[in-house]
């Protein structure tokens, strides 16, 4: 017999919102989590993504939540973007619609002003990203010494983003009678760094070993010769196979990601937007609730939309670049396939790409498999400034300056004497 959500013993109001959802049915993930936190020592949680980690520990969290008569949060959760920010608060507030709890969401790029009177009705569970919960507990407009649960999500990626300095300080202004709870796809050695230093022997929850894909994500391979035939094979893709239905595709630097868009919006006008970090938050948003409706194809992006976000029905991702981190392969790949179903993830490879990819393929303990170029496909030679090769001199020649020695005329016999000075005549090595 199947266990179900009303075996936790959840209030009946979370339990209606979970029905009205049509959600009854733990995941692996979300069954293994909720006695462990809800024991109340440190937790490290490693799960695919996409298999539900967020009410894993959402749920249990509500639990034991109580509500706070001085106004300072007693849960936090720390997430690495404003996409996470929203899309966790947003799911925090519908299963507390019934509840009494008063939900925040705080990340950069606002008017921290403006973000400061949302805790003027006090605060019980605040989600944010770790530089701007820092600067509004600096400012003296949260205090977080009462906070009884601590939750990061993709830890991983904050460090990878830089964000180290921003949570250790967060973790010295916490007080000391809490809870750590940690849920990522993948473990690096700098998240153990940090829980050696700040988790109190957590227990761990591991359904698959740290990098294991999704077994209902198919994946694939093609070998291109360069960035701009690239686009000719996505087009390609794009016009002969009708299965692309809603698709994601990743890119490793804005600027690519911007020219993409701009070759692929001439042949398939209307049908795609690009999302990147120099996008205005508006902008971001919109573009994702065009995509998340069905009106866009597809949404050309870096990895800032690698991460944590839940956007259903993804039929495919394309790695139109190969990502240098093993992790973020995991990370984009895991945007499909998402809630048991099916999803196809498909990778543009050139020569330089080809180690890139090994290390991945070593990380995961999978081969990928590798497919035929299309016959179809245009091949243009023309390469793009960083495919192309820095031309050296092998024999550089000194130039002399006509009429007179100038800059390179011979020292005078008094500069050519060696120095003597110190404990003994200093000789220089052959090899100079």
């Amino acid at each position: 017999m199947s266990v179900t959500f009303a075996d936790f013993g959840l209030s009946e109001k979370v339990l209606d919102v979970l029905a009205e959802q049509n959600i009854f049915i733990p995941t692996p993930i979300q069954e293994r989590s909720f006695k462990p936190i809800l024991s109340g020592r440190d937790v490290m949680g490693i799960a695919q993504t996409g298999t539900g980690k967020t009410l894993a520990y959402l749920l249990p969290s509500l639990k034991s939540w109580k509500y706070s008569k001085t106004g300072n949060p007693t849960i936090l959760v720390l997430v690495p973007t404003r996409e996470l920010v929203i899309q966790v608060s947003e799911v925090l507030l519908r299963l507390t619609k019934k509840l009494t709890a008063r939900v925040i969401g705080v990340y950069g790029g606002k008017n921290i002003n403006t973000q400061k009177l949302l805790f003027d009705n006090g605060c019980d569970i605040l989600v944010g990203t770790p530089g701007r919960v820092m600067d509004l507990s600096i400012d003296h407009a949260i205090n977080l010494k009462e906070v009884r649960k601590f939750i990061i999500d993709e830890f991983d990626e904050m460090l990878n983003l830089g964000f180290r300095y921003q949570l250790t300080n967060i973790i010295e202004m916490l007080g000391s009678k809490r809870q750590n709870i940690l849920f990522s796809a993948t473990v690096t050695e700098a998240v153990d760094e940090m829980l050696d230093e700040y988790f109190r022997n957590p227990v761990e929850i591991s359904l698959v070993r740290s990098g294991t894909p999704i077994e209902k994500i198919r994946q694939w391979v093609y070998r291109v010769e360069n960035f701009n035939t690239k686009i000719n094979l996505l087009k390609f893709l794009l016009a002969q196979d009708k299965e692309f239905r809603k698709i994601l595709i990743f890119c490793n630097d804005k600027k690519r990601a911007d020219s993409l868009f701009t070759n692929v919006e001439k042949s398939f006008p209307g049908c795609f937007d690009v999302i990147h970090s120099n996008k205005s938050q508006n902008y971001r948003l919109h573009a994702m609730k065009t995509f998340e409706s069905g009106e866009l194809l597809g949404l050309i992006t870096t990895d800032v939309m690698a991460r944590g976000l839940d956007i259903s029905g993804i039929t495919h991702v394309i790695n139109f670049e190969i990502p240098e981190v093993p992790e973020q392969y995991i990370h984009r790949i895991g945007r499909t396939g998402r809630a048991e179903k099916e999803g196809e993830a498909v990778s543009f490879m050139t020569r330089k790409e080809e180690m890139a990819l090994l290390e991945i393929e070593i990380f995961m303990n999978k081969e990928i498999q590798e497919k035929r170029f299309p016959d179809g496909v245009k091949i243009n030679l023309q390469k793009i400034a960083s495919e192309k090769e820095e031309v050296k001199m092998k024999n550089p020649v000194n130039v002399k300056l006509s009429g007179g020695k100038g800059a390179f005329h011979e020292k005078k016999e008094k500069n050519k004497k060696i120095n003597l000075r110190g404990s003994g005549k200093r000789t220089v090595s052959k090899k100079y």
